[in-house]
Protein backbone atom coordinates (compact mmCIF):
# COMPACT_ATOMS: atom_id res chain seq x y z
CA UNK A 1 0.00 0.00 0.00
CA UNK A 2 1.31 3.66 -0.89
CA UNK A 3 4.52 3.51 -0.16
CA UNK A 4 5.15 0.54 0.54
CA UNK A 5 5.16 -0.55 -2.89
CA UNK A 6 8.76 -1.22 -4.26
CA UNK A 7 8.51 -1.74 -8.12
CA UNK A 8 9.26 1.14 -10.25
CA UNK A 9 6.40 0.19 -13.04
CA UNK A 10 2.84 -0.62 -12.18
CA UNK A 11 -0.55 -1.22 -14.40
CA UNK A 12 -3.12 1.17 -12.65
CA UNK A 13 -7.08 0.86 -12.36
CA UNK A 14 -8.78 3.79 -11.31
CA UNK A 15 -11.09 4.00 -8.83
CA UNK A 16 -13.81 3.88 -11.29
CA UNK A 17 -12.22 0.72 -12.44
CA UNK A 18 -11.04 2.14 -15.61
CA UNK A 19 -7.56 1.10 -16.22
CA UNK A 20 -4.80 3.78 -16.60
CA UNK A 21 -2.29 1.72 -18.32
CA UNK A 22 1.47 0.80 -17.01
CA UNK A 23 2.79 4.00 -15.66
CA UNK A 24 5.73 4.62 -13.32
CA UNK A 25 5.25 4.36 -9.36
CA UNK A 26 5.73 8.36 -9.02
CA UNK A 27 3.13 8.89 -11.55
CA UNK A 28 0.61 6.17 -9.93
CA UNK A 29 1.18 7.84 -6.22
CA UNK A 30 0.80 11.08 -7.93
CA UNK A 31 -2.98 9.98 -9.35
CA UNK A 32 -3.85 8.73 -5.96
CA UNK A 33 -2.87 11.74 -3.92
CA UNK A 34 -4.66 14.44 -6.09
CA UNK A 35 -7.82 12.16 -5.68
CA UNK A 36 -7.38 11.94 -2.01
CA UNK A 37 -6.98 7.90 -2.16
CA UNK A 38 -4.43 4.91 -1.38
CA UNK A 39 -2.60 3.22 -4.01
CA UNK A 40 -2.68 -0.41 -3.21
CA UNK A 41 -1.50 -3.38 -5.38
CA UNK A 42 -4.25 -6.10 -5.87
CA UNK A 43 -1.70 -8.40 -7.82
CA UNK A 44 1.78 -8.71 -6.63
CA UNK A 45 2.76 -12.08 -8.64
CA UNK A 46 1.53 -9.85 -11.89
CA UNK A 47 4.13 -9.08 -14.72
CA UNK A 48 4.04 -6.16 -14.09
CA UNK A 49 1.95 -5.97 -10.56
CA UNK A 50 -1.46 -4.59 -10.58
CA UNK A 51 -2.36 -2.14 -8.05
CA UNK A 52 -5.82 0.05 -7.91
CA UNK A 53 -6.44 3.51 -6.76
CA UNK A 54 -9.15 3.36 -3.62
CA UNK A 55 -10.40 4.19 -0.50
CA UNK A 56 -8.14 1.72 1.84
CA UNK A 57 -10.02 2.04 5.18
CA UNK A 58 -13.49 1.54 3.14
CA UNK A 59 -11.71 -1.33 1.19
CA UNK A 60 -11.22 -3.28 4.27
CA UNK A 61 -14.54 -2.51 6.45
CA UNK A 62 -16.43 -4.05 3.49
CA UNK A 63 -13.87 -6.81 2.92
CA UNK A 64 -14.55 -7.64 6.63
CA UNK A 65 -18.61 -6.87 5.93
CA UNK A 66 -18.53 -9.46 3.43
CA UNK A 67 -16.39 -12.35 5.51
CA UNK A 68 -19.16 -11.53 8.21
CA UNK A 69 -21.99 -12.39 5.75
CA UNK A 70 -20.18 -15.49 4.58
CA UNK A 71 -20.10 -16.48 7.95
CA UNK A 72 -23.83 -15.94 9.09
CA UNK A 73 -24.56 -18.30 5.74
CA UNK A 74 -22.53 -21.55 6.39
CA UNK A 75 -23.87 -24.24 8.31
CA UNK A 76 -22.17 -26.16 11.10
CA UNK A 77 -22.47 -29.68 10.85
CA UNK A 78 -22.61 -30.77 14.36
CA UNK A 79 -22.25 -34.84 15.81
CA UNK A 80 -24.90 -36.36 17.96
CA UNK A 81 -24.97 -39.27 20.02
CA UNK A 82 -27.37 -42.06 21.11
CA UNK A 83 -26.40 -44.39 22.95
CA UNK A 84 -28.40 -47.82 23.14
CA UNK A 85 -28.17 -50.69 25.31
CA UNK A 86 -27.91 -54.33 23.56
CA UNK A 87 -30.68 -55.26 25.72
CA UNK A 88 -32.88 -52.39 24.60
CA UNK A 89 -37.05 -53.03 24.14
CA UNK A 90 -38.24 -52.28 20.34
CA UNK A 91 -40.46 -49.40 21.28
CA UNK A 92 -37.48 -47.49 22.62
CA UNK A 93 -35.63 -48.29 19.52
CA UNK A 94 -38.13 -46.18 17.64
CA UNK A 95 -37.93 -44.09 19.84
CA UNK A 96 -34.45 -43.32 19.17
CA UNK A 97 -34.54 -43.97 15.39
CA UNK A 98 -37.02 -41.00 15.94
CA UNK A 99 -34.16 -38.68 17.26
CA UNK A 100 -31.72 -39.77 15.06
CA UNK A 101 -34.21 -38.75 11.86
CA UNK A 102 -34.50 -35.68 13.73
CA UNK A 103 -30.92 -34.74 13.34
CA UNK A 104 -30.13 -36.12 10.45
CA UNK A 105 -33.19 -34.16 8.80
CA UNK A 106 -31.60 -31.06 10.36
CA UNK A 107 -28.35 -31.97 8.90
CA UNK A 108 -26.50 -33.51 11.95
CA UNK A 109 -24.38 -36.70 11.95
CA UNK A 110 -25.20 -39.16 14.03
CA UNK A 111 -23.24 -41.13 16.17
CA UNK A 112 -25.01 -44.13 17.38
CA UNK A 113 -23.21 -46.07 20.24
CA UNK A 114 -24.13 -49.07 22.25
CA UNK A 115 -22.47 -49.49 25.24
CA UNK A 116 -21.89 -52.92 27.36
CA UNK A 117 -21.61 -53.41 31.01
CA UNK A 118 -20.67 -56.40 32.64
CA UNK A 119 -20.97 -59.43 31.13
CA UNK A 120 -22.94 -58.30 28.31
CA UNK A 121 -19.37 -57.50 26.60
CA UNK A 122 -19.52 -61.69 25.93
CA UNK A 123 -22.72 -61.02 23.51
CA UNK A 124 -21.26 -58.44 21.35
CA UNK A 125 -23.70 -60.07 18.67
CA UNK A 126 -26.70 -58.45 20.16
CA UNK A 127 -24.83 -54.85 19.63
CA UNK A 128 -24.54 -55.50 16.31
CA UNK A 129 -27.79 -56.43 15.40
CA UNK A 130 -28.86 -53.58 17.34
CA UNK A 131 -27.27 -51.16 15.19
CA UNK A 132 -28.26 -52.80 11.89
CA UNK A 133 -31.79 -52.77 13.06
CA UNK A 134 -31.60 -48.77 13.57
CA UNK A 135 -29.29 -48.46 10.61
CA UNK A 136 -32.01 -50.31 8.49
CA UNK A 137 -34.59 -47.04 9.97
CA UNK A 138 -32.34 -44.36 9.05
CA UNK A 139 -31.67 -45.29 5.61
CA UNK A 140 -34.09 -42.70 4.05
CA UNK A 141 -32.88 -39.90 6.02
CA UNK A 142 -28.64 -40.77 5.89
CA UNK A 143 -25.86 -42.75 5.48
CA UNK A 144 -23.39 -44.84 6.99
CA UNK A 145 -19.56 -42.97 6.86
CA UNK A 146 -17.87 -46.27 8.09
CA UNK A 147 -18.35 -49.60 9.46
CA UNK A 148 -19.83 -50.90 12.78
CA UNK A 149 -16.12 -50.56 15.11
CA UNK A 150 -15.60 -51.76 18.51
CA UNK A 151 -13.81 -49.31 20.49
CA UNK A 152 -13.25 -50.43 23.90
CA UNK A 153 -16.62 -51.34 25.75
CA UNK A 154 -18.51 -49.36 23.09
CA UNK A 155 -19.43 -50.51 19.37
CA UNK A 156 -20.02 -47.24 17.12
CA UNK A 157 -21.69 -46.35 13.78
CA UNK A 158 -21.46 -42.69 12.48
CA UNK A 159 -24.12 -41.98 9.91
CA UNK A 160 -24.17 -38.92 7.74
CA UNK A 161 -27.71 -36.59 6.55
CA UNK A 162 -28.36 -37.84 2.89
CA UNK A 163 -27.98 -34.59 0.60
CA UNK A 164 -31.14 -32.54 -0.16
CA UNK A 165 -31.96 -32.64 -4.14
Amino acid sequence: MNNQIKARELRVIDSDGAQLGVISFDEAMKIATEQRLDLVMVSPQASPPVCKILNYGKYKYEQSKREREARKKQHIVNLKEIRLSPTIEENDLMTKARAANKFLEAGNKVKLTVRFRGRQIVHSELGKKVLIKLGNQLQEFGKPDSKIKMEGRNMTVVYSPLLKK
